[in-house]
């Protein structure tokens, strides 16, 4: 028989994705508001920054009618809120705070935040300070309404994710007890910053020490905040099993439950309208590729792309350039290959000679000088991309049979080149490739799968242990998903892997293709939000029950003492 879940009556989820575009985080949490908003409409509450001064979020429509009481009380209270809607599917309630305010009183809450949890915010640098008084502030506001409009007899869960929201949630736990609080990490900040810092992190993780290594790399504060609040809240989850790992050798705490990242295809454009989209995002890809390159590339060019953050080894983006490097001399090829690198780097702004070949419409034989890049950079000498095709000499020449075009720049419509979004850039793609080393879900893969794109990752990321999960067995082209394994050690074997089957994709016939394409959608509707979300009732019941003896037990210790 199915457990009775205890179901909350309010949920106040916090980020500092909320209608802030940044990551993908926004993705996660954008994503499945329709899921939440179907089930607890208008009482599930996002909270993010506001720090939307000379311009307003993209993502946020304001509404005073929305608690206009409470918010005369907020007000009162000295809190500065702006409360609206996040303009994603399902339109769910958000609350956007500013958190300038606490600054001044930054010492005291470090201080406080030591006393009860032992956080160390002594060596606080960069982004901390600015997250924690975002965090506080997020708090203060669930605090502030909690009061307000929600009596005792109501079941309350508050969301906290990453590091960056840690402290509002202690803060709760230890202020606002009725409350059941759940910390979801998404990757731990000392896992990226082994990853990130060529040390090998999954061989040696076994014998890693957290706190040492915290101190080792300067990553004291952000380890503490985030291991603290994992072992201090109701529930303690993150997003795949790989990071869960990660949690239990790197935290010293197991995840109470795994909460994988869904897809929510309303994103995903229907039969008529995906065609034709598609075919606009080649025609515009090979279009500005052949501005770029001075080439005459027709719709029969096989186009591939990475894309995501910009870790270099992280994201495999150092693995992608080295395969497609590799495959510039791979006899086997059946089509020419204009691969893109969409990752934002330190963008100055679009080429202007591009743009006036774009404008022109005219057909180049010549290509312009530095062919590998449409946006230029500020640091054009010290970019990891440029720097390693500059070694390799891949200068796109006219009869290489690979091309590599870097596109540094958030795809938001507005980019001054491309002019379309990344979810309508990716349906133009053939083949996407995210050969990532570390990557605790891969929300790329997943997105690239539901714009039924087949794509190679790797058993590093969450995503591709998933699908190999799924097929029951490690996953190849003709399933949609290539999983490759790697490991800290085999850089140069995954490059040929990664090679061997782009060469091989080259000569697919078009049935094999389409058959490809069918097995990457029906793969990505295993991964929808109304697949997964049954962990999240999972992680509100274990928060709930916790935060219910929680009270049950202050309850018994007020009688005692009466």
């Amino acid at each position: 028989m199915a457990k009775e879940y205890l179901t909350p009556d309010y949920i106040f989820e916090s980020s500092w994705e909320v209608c802030n575009k940044v990551g993908g985080i926004y993705t996660v949490l954008s994503s499945r508001a329709k899921t939440l908003q179907d089930a607890f409409h208008d009482r599930i509450v996002f909270i993010g920054p506001d720090f939307w001064k000379e311009t307003e979020s993209l993502y946020f429509r304001e509404e005073k009618s929305l608690f206009a009481e409470w918010q005369w009380t907020a007000k009162e209270q000295g809190l500065k809120v702006r409360v609206g809607r996040w303009t994603v599917p399902g339109e769910p309630i958000a609350i956007l705070v500013d958190f300038n305010p606490y600054f001044e009183k930054k010492n005291e809450i470090y201080g406080w935040l030591w006393e009860n949890y032992g956080v160390d915010s002594l060596h606080a640098y960069g982004d901390y300070d600015e997250a924690s008084m975002f965090s506080y502030a997020a708090a203060l506001v669930v605090e502030s309404f909690y009061h307000y409009a929600i009596d005792d007899s109501k079941k309350v869960i508050y969301h906290a994710n990453e590091w960056m929201c840690g402290l509002g949630a202690l803060y709760l736990n230890n202020k606002v007890p009725q409350i059941a609080t759940i910390f979801t990490t998404h990757a731990t900040s000392i896992g990226r910053s082994i990853a990130g810092n060529q040390k090998p992190l999954y061989d040696y993780l076994f014998a890693y020490n957290g706190d040492q290594m915290a101190r080792e790399l300067n990553m004291e504060s952000k380890h503490s905040i985030e291991k603290q609040t994992a072992h201090h809240v109701d529930c303690f989850t993150t997003v795949s099993d790989i990071t869960a790992n990660e949690c239990l050798e790197l935290l010293d705490k197991p995840v109470d439950v795994v909460l994988p990242n869904g897809f929510d295809n309303s994103f995903v454009p229907k039969t008529q309208a995906f065609n034709r989209k598609r075919k606009l995002a080649r025609r515009k890809m090979l279009q500005v590729a052949n501005a770029l390159l001075g080439e005459n590339l027709d719709d029969d060019t096989l186009i591939v792309s990475t894309s995501g953050r910009y870790e270099f080894r992280n994201k495999g983006i150092d693995v992608f350039v080295e395969a497609m490097n590799r495959l510039l001399r791979d006899r086997n090829l059946k089509k020419t290959v204009l691969a893109f690198i969409v990752v934002p780097g330190w963008v100055g702004e679009p080429r202007q000679d591009l743009k006036e070949r774009l404008e022109s419409g005219l057909p180049y034989d010549t290509p312009l000088e530095v062919p590998q890049v449409t946006h230029w950079l500020h640091n054009m000498g010290h970019d990891n991309v440029l720097n390693m095709m500059k070694f390799y000499d891949m200068h796109n020449r006219h009869d290489d049979k690979v091309k590599v075009v870097f596109l540094p720049c958030y795809l938001d419509g507005n980019d001054g080149i491309m002019n379309l979004t990344y979810y309508d850039v990716v349906l133009g793609n053939d083949l996407c490739i995210y050969p990532s080393y570390y990557e605790p879900w891969g929300y790329t893969p997943l997105e690239a799968v539901a714009f039924k794109v087949p794509c190679i990752t790797t058993d590093l990321a969450g995503f591709g242990l998933w699908a190999n999960k799924e097929f029951g067995h490690e996953g190849q082209l003709e399933d949609g998903v290539r999983v490759i394994h790697r490991t800290d050690y085999n850089y140069s074997e995954v490059a040929d892997l990664i090679k061997d089957t782009v060469s091989a994709f080259s000569g697919f016939t078009q049935k094999q293709v389409d058959a490809c394409r069918t097995k990457a959608s029906q793969l990505s509707k295993k991964a929808l939000w109304s697949e997964f979300i049954k962990y999240y009732y999972e992680a509100y019941d274990i928060a709930l029950q916790k935060a219910g003896q929680r009270m049950a037990s202050l309850s018994q210790d007020a009688e005692a003492s009466m």
